[in-house]
């Protein structure tokens, strides 16, 4: 673990080309240009290694899963041991023939493979259809320790819920990380694409105030068309940051191709627990109702 708490942290902020090998390259160009900056922590996008191929379901892109460990988590553990720093990946991982998943993999500075996170929440809207891709993860909401602190990683469509990060604390997660792939549709106005980046930012500040925790959240940018032409495609809005437990922000990037590197002081979270107690507030006793799916006043039952 890090005894010190002082932890400097690269979000690696791209677009995605069709040729995986090339992308491997640029994110390994990087994870190198984060490594001479002495960042001990490298968080990179979701799904870094191609485009975001949910737009549309097709049953030929399961051959762009691969199995865990495999290609990618060697590349990726040997560079972690080379550089001795932690890296966070975000693979499609094919668990079997016909069962796959959306999986974020933690290498720590040694080049052990720390643990795995399974994305929980699995979206099916418009240009978003990862149903049909990934079975949705069954590791739980548990945080991975590594040299430096327990890391709480969650992905992308995880952010929007609370007790995903919430959870992930009360497990004694130091930091949650979020690899994302998020954009607007382009043929939305612009006030609109402004609400959604917003609420997006806003949700995950809110998890860290809540938790009173640092939360750093990746996302990847470039406009990538729709495979299919029904629809403008997704644009990919960026804007990678990262704040502290008191939702403050630490660093943010714009939408252009950015190494992102942060500073961050882990005991800054004692220190404001201390003040804003929510976790010695919280009435368990009357939370048993989150369970259920919605509080139905209707006749008809479950």
């Amino acid at each position: 673990m890090n005894p010190n708490k002082n932890l400097k942290i690269a979000l690696i902020q791209h677009a995605c080309s069709s040729d995986r090998d090339e992308n491997i390259a640029l994110i390994t160009d990087r994870i190198r240009q984060a490594a001479a900056a002495e960042s001990q922590l490298v968080l990179l996008q979701e799904l870094h290694n191609t485009p975001y191929f949910c737009q549309t379901e097709e049953s030929r892109l399961f051959d762009l899963a691969e199995t865990i460990p495999g290609p990618s988590t060697e590349h990726f553990s040997a560079l972690a041991a080379e550089l001795g720093l932690v890296i966070v990946c975000s693979l499609f991982e094919k668990r079997a023939t016909g069962l796959y998943h959306n999986t974020a993999v933690v290498f720590d500075s040694d080049g052990r493979m720390a643990g795995c996170y399974r994305k929980m929440h699995i979206p099916d809207d418009p240009g978003f259809y990862e149903k049909f891709y990934f079975t949705p993860g069954d590791l739980g909401f548990t945080p991975i320790d590594t040299s430096i602190g327990r890391l709480g990683v969650l992905i992308c469509w995880d952010q929007w819920y609370p007790e995903a990060a919430r959870l992930m604390a009360l497990a004694g997660a130091e930091l949650l990380l979020y690899p994302t792939a998020i954009g607007w549709d382009p043929a939305d106005d612009e006030d609109e694409q402004l609400r959604q980046r917003e609420a997006w930012v806003t949700v995950q500040r809110g998890h860290a105030v809540a938790n009173g925790l640092p939360v750093a959240a990746c996302n990847r940018i470039g406009h990538e068309p729709d495979p299919s032409g029904q629809s403008q495609g997704i644009t990919f809005w960026g804007h990678s940051f990262v704040c502290g437990p008191q939702g403050e922000f630490l660093g943010k990037s714009g939408s252009n191709e950015d190494i992102l590197i942060v500073d961050i002081n882990l005991e800054r979270s004692e220190s404001v627990r201390r003040i804003w107690p929510f976790l010695r507030d919280r009435r368990i006793d009357s939370f048993a109702d989150l369970e259920r799916r919605y509080i139905d006043k209707s006749p008809i039952k479950k």
